[in-house]
């Protein structure tokens, strides 16, 4: 089988060497909270030192501490993703009436699969298309599987996927999931995700998109 060019994301910049700098950003006591540090809206060295660490774990260069909308974009989907915890379809916008369901919010860049109203797994983080390479929504369903992809378009690995839009396709990656700026339109997902998405999803799962990824 022919499958369609594959939308997916080349491995990551490596990350800047820069100094801590002692600007304080835009969102600073956004930050220092999410951080559980002194809030008081003004750098110092344990918020760069700690806004640092965060900028490292997720992907997001330069790392120099600054808290600008890249880094607190990144703080909001994980405090959002928290709070969806225990019932990610509280406001019904994914259809309990398919039966097993991959559901995908692109705005707070979440993913779980439902029975129904009943949660099977997730929801899991995930990372979609990025400005200019937007994941598509909509009802679709899964059309193709490939459990040891590789992209020739891209030339990358894309292990565990599931194509369910031309292109699209869920699939395992080796980077954070709130790196920016986003895939070129598949749905990145960390490799147990990626693997239990395959056990639970066969061929014909219906996969229901959602929402506009913030900043797109």
């Amino acid at each position: 089988m022919v499958v369609p060019a594959v939308l997916t994301v080349g491995a990551a910049a490596p990350a800047q060497a820069a100094s801590c700098t002692t600007s304080t950003g835009p969102y600073q006591k956004q930050a220092e909270k999410f951080l559980g540090l002194k809030v008081d809206g003004r750098q110092s060295a344990a918020d760069c030192k700690a806004i640092r660490g965060f900028q490292a774990q997720h992907g997001i260069t330069p790392t120099i501490g600054y808290a600008g909308p890249v880094t607190w974009r990144a703080m909001d989907q994980i405090n959002k993703q928290r709070a969806a915890a225990r019932n990610p379809n509280a406001a019904g916008k994914c259809p309990v009436n398919k039966g097993r369901i991959a559901c995908v919010d692109l705005t707070r860049q979440l993913s779980w699969i439902q029975d129904g109203k009943t949660v099977k797994y997730g929801p899991v983080p995930i990372r979609s298309g990025r400005d200019g390479y937007e994941t598509r929504t909509g009802l679709k369903k899964v059309y193709y599987r490939s459990i040891n992809h590789y992209s020739t378009l891209y030339h990358v690995r894309m292990p565990y996927s599931q194509f369910f839009d031309g292109g699209i396709a869920f699939h395992s990656v080796d980077l954070p999931m709130s790196a920016p700026p986003g895939s070129h339109g598949c749905v990145n997902m960390r490799k147990a995700d990626a693997k239990n998405y395959w056990g639970l999803l066969k061929k014909g799962s219906n996969v229901f998109v959602y929402g506009r990824k913030p900043g797109t």
